[in-house]
């Protein structure tokens, strides 16, 4: 099988909607080397050039042959996982807690503002959310077929040189039969229509409005696909725990499809985005310790559904 999503990444197979939120105004940029041939003050020869690209696929396949065997590990110590569950919450006047054609679209703009409020308490505490219909299952289904034509087209636009890499594709570990698929804004009506429901209609903007105020950022807007094939990525933090700061970062997984087992799903340590969870999971000593006892929630998402994390 094949799944459409993203995260602290147990993956084998899906399609994500992936949104990144942060408090303030950033650039992303790719530290890249400059090719030997472009270099300042250098000439090259082919053979070189061609000598270092061999040299440099010899050590990613050594670092992937690293990250492989210890996911491989990590799997037996996560022996006490369990579905991550959608939360319920109660809100004077917000009808019933839920998403798409739920509670922030038939509430009061009040109530929404509790909603989204009472959810990032949740999320805050926990370190990681589930919210069901965030989606609506006709716009999941259009979403999903559009974004697998996008990287259908968008191969074939990179073979032909008519684009770089980078436009179409961010960077990821363990590359073989998984993508993380750009996700152009303004051109398709499938797109806007899932930004809007995910936004408005759902609580998902009303918590990063509850967290990071009117002046949240969005990132990135992007599809990770991980096709049948592909390894287990290692558990880890995407940010560091910095004394003094609070949440930098928020990213939203939106399930394009049921995803089940067999496709190898998000595995989430709630809990762990604190000094004391960072400390011990960069200590060789207690890393492996952590990673067994942390009760661990699977990213089992219904089509429609989200699950939202701190990015630590």
């Amino acid at each position: 099988k094949s799944r459409t999503m993203m995260a602290i990444f147990h993956s084998r197979a899906a399609a994500f909607l992936l949104l990144l939120w942060s408090s303030a105004p950033s650039t992303t940029s790719f530290l890249l080397a400059p090719p030997l041939s472009t270099a300042p003050n250098f000439k090259a020869s082919t053979a070189l050039s061609a000598g270092s690209t061999d040299v440099s696929d010899l050590l990613y396949q050594e670092q992937e042959k690293i990250i492989i065997q210890r996911g491989e590990l990590e799997e037996t110590f996560v022996t006490n996982a369990k579905p991550l569950e959608a939360s319920k919450i109660k809100i004077r006047g917000a009808g019933k807690a839920g998403g798409f054609g739920k509670a922030s679209s038939n509430g009061t703009k009040a109530s929404s503002k509790l909603e989204g409020k009472s959810y990032a308490k949740i999320l805050k505490k926990e370190g990681v959310l589930r919210l069901d219909n965030v989606l609506s299952p006709t716009t999941a289904d259009a979403l999903r077929t559009y974004l697998y034509n996008l990287r259908t087209q968008s191969e074939q636009d990179v073979a032909d040189g008519k684009v770089q890499p980078i436009e179409r594709y961010a960077h990821v570990l363990l590359k073989h039969n998984r993508c993380d698929l750009t996700i152009p804004l303004g051109t398709e009506e499938i797109v806007t229509k899932a930004l809007n429901e995910s936004l408005r209609k759902s609580p998902v903007g009303g918590i990063m409005e509850s967290i990071f105020g009117d002046g949240a950022i969005l990132h990135e807007f992007s599809c990770l696909m991980s096709d049948v094939g592909s390894q287990r990525q290692v558990i880890h933090p995407d940010t560091p725990f910095v004394d003094g700061k609070g949440p930098v970062l928020y990213t939203c997984f939106i399930a394009l499809q049921d995803v089940t087992m067999d496709m190898g799903p998000t595995t989430w340590l709630p809990r762990t985005h604190t000094r004391e969870a960072h400390a011990a999971f960069k200590d060789p000593f207690t890393k492996d310790e952590i990673v067994s006892n942390t009760p661990a929630k699977l990213g089992l998402l219904p089509k429609g559904s989200c699950g939202i994390f701190d990015s630590r």
